[in-house]
């Protein structure tokens, strides 16, 4: 019988195998697929530490107080974002100058700064900005814009190297991954649960549902609902431009994350919905596309000079609340969730961390009860 086995081999699932594995547990890891080619490899790779802006609007002051409690979370996130490129001896392209909320009109700039007030009581450092301290810090924004709000540690990572560094990692510390084996069904033994794949059958004493977009499914083989869904999206990447945008961007206006990578590409998002058909096929949307990189001239008029090299979809998983979802659900030990929902590539890593923490059945240093299966949002 095997110590832990993960399901799911995108970041939160190598993560948990190298944190696991750290620890001296036997740990499996099976994946459908190969590593990292759903949502964790195909982002944009910000990392986030502010409330989402759109889903603030759209749903209200309530709505980001329960979210709120996330924060925390977040921050401890990016300083392990910040601490994983030397623990793992690989470049991760990590960096974090900050992220930028800008508004153009009077209400967006009041939405901004009620957002502010929720942020702060929750520790996360917010400065508000008028327009001559928004021209100081960002320059090559439109002079259309009148403020903003700067969050100092928000930045950016290589979703393309993260998965794959922590997996070998993972594997040096005696982790197996097996690539290309799908789990069909979870049975529940008096110890343990016995997992039926395309290789066999498994038994292990306690599993981390890691699956992403299909962790309802994994779910609901140990008889686990899940109120979480497949949300289809997409990125796109310019060539590589001159230095023109300094901070991760976001707009007060509309949907919107502008960023620039080390070589000079800029990788424009938001959540702009892709297209996905009857039999799950994902697409491109020409019209989600136009009007991602028309709110990203808006905001950076520089934008407009670049050329789009390559648009892609990808599946990600959400929730309505936004509210991670960790640890054991009532009436099935064992079985822990690590799921993060819309801000996995930022809370990838700490989720595996708190997982770890649980499994091993130590303190963490974060109160996480309040995101345990079936937890309310207070």
């Amino acid at each position: 019988m095997i110590d832990v086995v993960i399901v799911g081999g995108g970041l939160a699932g190598a993560a948990s195998a190298y944190f696991l594995a750290k620890e001296g547990v036997e740990v499996l890891l099976l994946e459908r697929e190969d590593l990292n080619t759903k949502a964790s490899g195909s982002n944009a790779g910000s990392i986030h530490a502010q409330i989402p802006h759109a889903p603030f609007v759209e749903n209200g002051e309530a709505w980001a107080r329960g979210f709120a409690p996330t924060i925390p979370i977040m921050m401890e996130g990016i300083a392990l974002w910040r601490a994983m490129e030397a623990e793992l001896g690989v470049a991760l392209d990590v960096s974090t100058p900050g992220g930028l909320l800008v508004a153009r009109t009077d209400d967006e700039m009041r939405a901004v700064v009620r957002k502010a007030e929720i942020e702060r009581a929750h520790g996360l450092p917010v400065e508000i900005l008028g327009r001559d301290d928004l021209r100081r810090l960002a320059p090559y924004v439109s002079d259309a814009m009148i403020g903003g709000a700067f969050c100092p540690i928000e930045g950016k990572a290589n979703p393309l190297l993260a998965t794959p560094a922590f997996a070998q990692a993972a594997e040096r510390l005696g982790a197996r991954i097996q690539r290309f084996v799908a789990v069909a069904g979870i049975k529940r033994e008096r110890v343990g649960f016995t997992l039926a794949t395309t290789a066999g059958l498994v038994r292990a004493r306690r599993i981390v549902n890691a699956a992403g977009a299909e962790a309802t499914v994994v779910a609901s083989m140990a008889g686990v609902a899940l109120a979480l869904e497949a949300h289809p999206i997409q990125v796109t990447v310019t060539e590589p431009v001159a230095p023109l945008v300094r901070h991760l961007l976001y707009s007060a206006g509309d949907r919107l994350s502008l960023k620039q990578a080390p070589v000079g590409s800029l990788l424009i998002g938001g959540g702009w919905p892709a297209r996905c058909d009857a039999r799950g096929r994902l697409s491109v949307s020409p019209r989600s596309l136009a009007a991602n990189l028309a709110v990203a001239e808006k905001v950076v008029p520089g934008v407009a000079q670049a050329r789009v090299v390559r648009t892609w979809p990808a599946l990600v998983n959400g929730t309505a609340d936004w509210r991670p979802i960790l640890g054991e659900p009532p009436g099935v030990p064992g079985f822990y969730m690590a799921i993060f929902p819309w801000m996995g590539f930022t809370a990838g890593p700490i989720a595996a961390r708190l997982v770890t923490d649980m499994i091993l059945g130590r303190e963490s240093g974060i109160d996480v009860s309040a995101f345990a299966p079936g937890a309310e949002a207070a």
